[in-house]
């Protein structure tokens, strides 16, 4: 049974930085997309970086592109993001997501979420 669990979440001032972790369990992953994924109140789950485990390629939205970063360690079996330049529009819950499919952005494909770390960027 594969699990996601967040952390890294918490209050962080504008331009600032922070590193979120998905620990996954229950794999294989090798055949496996994570995306990261984050909702504000009021709005639509947006997909913010995607990776896949074989070959490590990434992709991220245009709103977080240049500023997040998303990697992986395989020998920890956690996927990474790290967010610089932070801003307030950045505030969300994120989650971890993992599915088997041919593209990131087949968002109901993914078949496996975590239960979400809240961020929120403010002076």
């Amino acid at each position: 049974q594969v699990q996601l669990v967040e952390s890294g979440g918490g209050l962080v001032q504008p331009e600032g930085s922070l590193r979120l972790s998905c620990a996954a369990s229950g794999g294989p992953f090798s055949d496996y997309v994570m995306g990261w994924f984050r909702q504000a109140p009021g709005k639509e789950r947006e997909l913010v970086a995607a990776i896949r485990w074989r070959v490590g390629f990434t992709y991220y939205g245009a709103s977080v592109k240049g500023r997040f970063t998303i990697s992986r360690d395989n020998a920890k079996n956690t996927v990474y993001l790290q967010m610089d330049n932070l801003k307030p529009e950045d505030t969300a819950a994120y989650y971890c997501a993992a599915g088997a499919m041919t593209s990131v952005f087949d968002v109901k494909k993914y078949a496996y979420w975590g239960q979400g770390t809240q961020v929120t960027v403010s002076s």
